[in-house]
């Protein structure tokens, strides 16, 4: 199963289910600021943020615990060389 893409944003989203593993992968990319390096080992930690960029910190750190919660796994990665943003996905058992 393959989801839409809303590309209005300039974002690529997917979802598809492995039946081997039985879960389901969501992915978004986009085109925006890529993660920086400071934060990055960070990213889902609570407060995790960089003075100049606007936000508390935990909206990735509320999201990680959520899925971890139902037994997923969330994750980022910035976009290849040459690509603008990051892409963050996140995997859901689907056998609960």
């Amino acid at each position: 199963m393959t989801g839409g893409s809303n590309n209005s944003n300039n974002n690529n989203n997917s979802a598809e289910k492995n039946e081997v593993d039985e879960v389901i992968i969501v992915s978004i990319k986009d085109t925006g600021i890529d993660i920086d390096s400071e934060v990055f080992p960070r990213l889902f930690a609570k407060f995790a943020s960089k003075s100049e960029r606007r936000g508390t910190g935990l909206g990735l750190y509320i999201s990680n615990s959520i899925i971890e919660a139902h037994g997923g796994k969330i994750w980022a990665e910035n976009n290849p060389t040459g690509v603008k943003g990051a892409t963050f996905s996140f995997s859901l058992p689907t056998n609960q």
